[in-house]
């Protein structure tokens, strides 16, 4: 009986876990670098509460969608990616001074194998920032895909590499991209073959001499050369962690200098004197500016008008065809006449329909009924 009541009072508990679900609270501060893992075991949980009491624990694939509360995608400066169902999904994104607020993600999850969904909340925080980094460097690292940097163990791993080229400790991550995200081609689905990933670390130290070749004249021909590069002083203790020195590049070299503080008054406004008003500017007249804009064009177009009147009306060219036409009209009628008073002369065979030239009859000669089986040369002669 004892056992009994356990098992109710667990049950119990599970369904008010299950029915009562907290929300995940995250903190971002502006200009560094936010990554929240969201991961599969935690949610597997979710959809089988009671598996774990009888020993069977399922690795179902799941599907996660993310969107900011009442709106269809995520905020601007944030991103999700899941590269596979069986893998795990990743928020992340760097924050922007006028990202400052609240933002509330929906997370629904759906299991690939049961179709069962689950709906969660992640409440970020975006707060001021708490570390100045005017210092910042962006790193390429070719052999590497971005949901395989944004663990946090694999971040640590190049913030140490990184860390022993800049010779300081006071790094922070600014920004983590995708190659795809930055113009990059898609690589070929084959092995070995990776999109890149632009890492961005800043720091309150200067650059260390290495970093400061990033932005000598000698660096970028020996780049566009193709050839060895001399001042590469990269390191990396894991080969997918090796950074390309051509493409990497120095983003602040200086302090900012902060804006003057605004003074204080005392309030009581400094006597100027009196108002005095502008004189008034003298008249203008405005007769040649019109004479300009609207009687010389006016003039210059009736005398456009008059001119082509002239050419189309008084200077007619034509008169000659138009006096051979009279001409060949006339001789026309002439002949028409005289060809009227040979009414009694016969008319000559030739110009009679139906006339044979070589029987001399008027209508077509008979033919045999078979002559259309006689071959055409054999029927003339």
């Amino acid at each position: 009986m004892a056992d009994k009541g356990n098992w109710v009072l667990t049950l119990s508990v599970c369904t008010i876990c299950l029915l009562v679900q907290a929300d995940i609270i995250k903190h971002a501060p502006v200009g560094q670098l936010f990554v929240h893992e969201i991961q599969r075991e935690v949610y597997q949980n979710e959809f089988e509460p009671f598996l774990k009491h009888y020993g069977r624990i399922y690795n179902d694939p799941m599907v996660f969608k993310c969107n900011k509360l009442q709106f269809p995608d995520l905020p601007r400066w944030l991103r999700f990616t899941q590269r596979h169902p069986y893998d795990n999904g990743f928020l992340y994104g760097t924050p922007l001074p006028q990202d400052l607020g609240r933002n509330i993600i929906e997370i629904f999850v759906t299991n690939k194998r049961s179709y069962e969904t689950f709906k969660d909340r992640l409440v970020i925080n975006v707060e001021p920032a708490v570390k100045l980094m005017p210092y910042q460097a962006e790193f390429f690292i070719g052999l590497r895909e971005i949901e395989k940097v944004l663990p946090l163990e694999v971040q640590e791993e190049i913030k140490q590499d990184i860390k022993i080229i800049w010779g300081t400790d006071h790094l922070n991550y600014v920004n983590i991209t995708s190659a795809l995200d930055c113009g990059g081609r898609v690589p070929l689905p084959l092995p070995g073959h990776y999109e890149g990933v632009y890492v961005t670390l800043g720091s309150d130290q200067p650059y260390s001499t290495c970093l400061l070749r990033l932005q000598t004249a000698d660096h970028r021909q020996e780049c566009e050369a193709g050839g060895k590069i001399t001042g590469d002083c990269s390191v990396c203790s894991i080969p997918a962690n090796c950074v390309s020195w051509c493409k990497s590049a120095l983003i602040n070299s200086s302090q900012p200098v902060p804006p003057p503080a605004p003074t204080v008054g005392s309030g009581i406004l400094v006597w100027g004197g009196e108002f005095i008003p502008p004189v008034s500017p003298p008249e203008r007249d405005f007769i040649p500016d019109y004479i300009i804009t609207v009687i010389v064009p006016f003039v210059l177009a009736v005398l456009l008008c008059l001119i082509l009147s002239y050419v189309m009306c008084c200077r007619r060219e034509g008169v000659l065809q138009l006096y051979h036409h009279h001409t060949i009209r006339g001789d026309s009628s002439e002949l028409r006449k005289m060809a009227g008073k040979r009414a009694s002369v016969p008319q000559p065979l030739s110009t009679m329909p139906m006339f044979n030239t070589r029987t001399g009859l008027r209508a077509p000669p008979e033919y045999p009924s078979d002559s259309v089986h006689i071959p055409l040369i054999m029927a003339q002669q």
